[in-house]
């Protein structure tokens, strides 16, 4: 199985503008998504799709290649995930699936990469994504109604004990493996046969706010 390892890398972030190629401890953060592809023997090319040139320019230095660039009507802010991918897809169609890894999830290791490739070899999988156990248990969640009242987010029987809470799991965004007939049948990720890869909290930090930027850049420092 020839795998395409596909780095996402859209120019016009909002929520930490140009956080792609932001430092982060060190060095621009979609280097440490390619420099941690570029160590697993599974993946026989590392590719970024960007819209960006200055973006391209830092991931080739890093190791990248940047065969094409994506089309702007696919980097909008309201484009589907699903659609860079299989663009890339129809671009390269040497590769029989694709890992897609992205740039705001530096902690993933490449233990997590090929870990995640094994196990859609091992069970036969079409597509598995990686997921975590959630900080905060969504039976201990709430909604607040217009007098501000708490509102249980399950409706079920209130647990006290968190030994007693069933184990969930939530996507984590480090990972998502598809075999190509796989994906561009169901132009998803999440369907009812997607697999699920379990990746440690610690490793499973996705940089949606300054908070989380500051939270991995700490732990990046501490694991060098």
């Amino acid at each position: 199985m020839k795998v395409l390892g596909l780095i996402p890398a859209r120019g016009g972030s909002k929520g930490i503008p140009r956080k792609n190629i932001k430092l982060m401890a060190g060095k621009p953060l979609i280097a440490w998504t390619i420099e941690t592809a570029l160590k697993s023997s599974l993946l026989a090319s590392v590719v970024v799709s960007t819209d960006d040139q200055e973006i391209g320019e830092v991931a080739r230095r890093h190791g990248a290649q940047i065969p094409f660039v994506r089309p702007s009507e696919l980097a909008r802010d309201d484009t589907p995930g699903v659609d860079p991918v299989l663009h890339a897809l129809e671009a390269l169609p040497e590769f029989d699936a694709v890992l897609l890894m992205q740039p705001t999830s530096p902690l993933r290791t490449v233990e997590d990469i090929e870990g995640c490739i094994r196990l859609a070899e091992r069970v036969e999988a079409g597509c598995v994504v990686s997921v975590s156990e959630p900080i905060q248990h969504p039976y201990w969640m709430y909604r607040l109604d217009p007098e501000q009242h708490l509102q249980p987010f399950v409706a079920t029987k209130h647990v006290t004990c968190r030994q007693d809470l069933p184990v969930v799991y939530a996507a984590n965004g480090a990972l998502y493996f598809a075999r190509r007939e796989w994906l561009q049948s169901r132009r998803t990720f999440i369907a009812a046969d997607t697999v699920g890869y379990v990746m440690p909290v610690e490793r499973s930090v996705d940089l949606d706010s300054p908070l989380d930027w500051k939270l991995a850049e700490l732990l990046l420092k501490e694991g060098a």
